[in-house]
């Protein structure tokens, strides 16, 4: 269930509305996610595949900071949340990355989940003041501002981006495949 008490979309309908096909491929991404990061103690989260340097709790903080980015500060133009409001990151780019090795499982997996649940907030209070249309608070380079249908576009492509690396990463630390999590 969401916060309003509205059951979650776990996947995109069949043949939904925009808004319902949108959400619901954002939520299955999430769903998967938290599925590859989930029973891992810190070591786990902590492992890396091949030469790469992302692990599953570098991701994990890494998709809770593009969640706030893109539906909190960019659409809304709310200021960042903790922790992202007192990171210099002129000295560390990367710091969701590095600093993820510090952290527990708990507090990583805590990260990501408050940052969904603001960003599933944000959207709904988007869609009651324009729909998919709505223009983001954010201007790009161009003077334009993207509508939260782009966004939703842009965050999905970036999870499936890094579910992909979820999957190569929890298959090498204990063999767990699979496209969907079980039901």
């Amino acid at each position: 269930m969401s916060e309003n008490n509205e059951p979650l979309l776990e996947e995109p309908p069949v043949a939904g509305n925009e808004i319902d096909t949108l959400v619901g491929s954002l939520e299955r991404q999430r769903r998967t996610l938290a599925w590859k990061c989930a029973g891992l103690e810190a070591a786990g989260l902590r492992t890396t595949a091949a030469a790469s340097k992302i692990s599953l709790g570098g991701l994990l903080k890494h998709l809770a900071l593009v969640e706030d980015d893109v539906l909190s500060q960019k659409l809304l133009g709310r200021e960042p949340a903790p922790p992202w409001d007192t990171v210099d990151w002129d000295a560390d780019p990367d710091w969701e990355w590095s600093s993820a090795a510090g952290d527990t499982p708990q507090q990583l997996m805590t990260l990501w989940q408050d940052a969904a649940a603001r960003s599933r907030a944000n959207v709904r209070q988007a869609l009651a003041e324009g729909g998919v249309g709505h223009l983001a608070a954010f201007t790009n380079s161009g003077g334009q501002s993207p509508s939260l249908r782009r966004l939703l576009i842009d965050l999905i492509e970036e999870y499936a981006r890094h579910v992909g690396h979820a999957d190569l990463i929890r298959e090498a630390i204990d063999g767990l495949v699979g496209e969907d999590p079980p039901r």
